[in-house]
């Protein structure tokens, strides 16, 4: 007689038949369970891969290397802190505002704090949902985190944008970029490196006006309308962002990359910190904004996770 079948027999039996994902093979399944041993290194633990993407192989945003390790990884941190220096559009009615509501010991001797912030959602490092410029947008709450989490390319115009503050990101760019290091993948989130980070927080360098509820003045780099429309409609990315106020330059008036992009259920992340520390290819970024119900926009806490070179 037969010894009857473990439940451990049975589920490994059963994983055995389950359906794999595309591209998966089962030589390359790993356990999850890790022997409690100081000599047993923990196994990597890999960022998972858009649909359609090989490990180290594809276009720009794979970039010819293995998605970063989460162990060995530099975590870079992209998001200016919100305080009474943060930046917000001219015509903004109110900026941050943080009010204390306890601190110190309490009666029972242990020691509590607490406060409260006010905010509008368009200041500092800040999500763009698409309906803040498309009337059938989605709203912060319901853009996909796949959007939000995903490899990155970094595109460099600082030098043009230290020449001509109004430069703004041409297709010819995106293609000489491409050129450099293959096309870029669809759902990558695009990253614009202008050089205006190290600007923050002097709102007059950083806008290129500082003048009280007048946004008619102001000078900073962006993308340019034919740059958007190939990334956004052609390359199909997952968000656009950068080191400056906006995803459209500073002089704009129509904001025709924000209807490009926003009309195409494309986030913009604004305000963004330390790009300098992000390599041109091979990142993931994990961009989660405050979950706003309904609304347009939101402060964002944005990070880069960067593998050894």
């Amino acid at each position: 007689m037969k010894a009857p079948l473990s439940v451990d027999r049975i589920l490994f039996v059963a994983a055995l038949l389950l359906p794999l994902p595309p591209g998966e093979g089962r030589g390359e399944v790993r356990s999850t369970v890790v022997p409690a041993s100081r000599e047993v290194a923990a196994p990597e633990q890999e960022l998972p891969l858009p649909p359609g993407e090989g490990r180290g192989e594809g276009g720009a945003s794979a970039g010819g290397r293995p998605s970063p390790n989460l162990a060995t990884a530099t975590i870079v941190d992209l998001s200016h802190a919100f305080d009474d220096k943060t930046i917000y559009w001219p015509t903004s009615p109110s900026s941050f505002k943080l009010e204390k509501l306890a601190y110190g010991e309490t009666p029972a001797g242990f020691f509590y704090s607490s406060f409260s912030f006010c905010t509008p959602e368009h200041g500092g490092t800040h999500l763009d949902a698409p309906i803040h410029f498309s009337k059938t947008g989605r709203t912060v709450d319901q853009v996909p985190l796949r959007q939000l989490i995903a490899p990155a390319v970094v595109l460099d115009v600082s030098r043009k944008a230290e020449a001509d503050a109004d430069y703004r990101l041409t297709a010819d760019d995106v293609r000489a970029f491409e050129k450099k290091h293959g096309r870029i993948t669809p759902g990558t989130i695009v990253l614009l490196r202008t050089g205006w980070g190290k600007r923050w927080p002097n709102r007059k360098r950083y806008l290129g006006d500082d003048t009280p509820g007048d946004a008619s003045h102001l000078h900073f780099p962006s993308f340019g309308k034919e740059a958007a429309e190939l990334l956004v409609r052609e390359r199909k990315v997952g968000a656009l962002g950068l080191d400056t106020a906006s995803i459209d330059y500073g002089p704009s008036t129509d904001f025709v990359v924000h209807q490009i992009a926003l009309g195409a259920q494309v986030p913009g992340l604004e305000n963004l910190a330390n790009l300098e520390d992000v390599p041109e290819t091979g990142a993931w970024i994990i961009a989660l904004p405050m979950k706003i119900a309904g609304g347009s926009g939101g402060p964002l806490r944005i990070v880069a996770v960067v593998g050894k070179q």
